[in-house]
């Protein structure tokens, strides 16, 4: 077997996990766990320094309350 050397475009990486189709991607990721959980919750994403993130939020003291007892948004994401 010939060894084989894979050298990375780091701009390129970097641009890729800025991009906005990435920011998509985790944003429907972030609704389909929100899917899944009761009202109270909610879905935010913002770009960072070095990647795009979704949150997904417990927003009422109901739905924190559920989530500190259930770990609701944990299994939610887990599916």
């Amino acid at each position: 077997m010939a060894n084989v050397k894979v050298s990375l475009n780091r701009a390129g990486v970097r641009e890729l996990l800025r991009s906005e189709e990435m920011k998509s991607i985790c944003l429907s990721y972030a609704n389909n766990a929100l899917s899944r959980l009761s009202d109270g919750y909610e879905v935010t994403a913002h770009t960072g320094t070095n990647r795009v993130n979704a949150e997904v939020k417990a927003e009422t003291f109901a739905a924190r309350r559920d989530n500190l007892k259930n770990n609701s948004i944990l299994k939610a994401v887990k599916g």
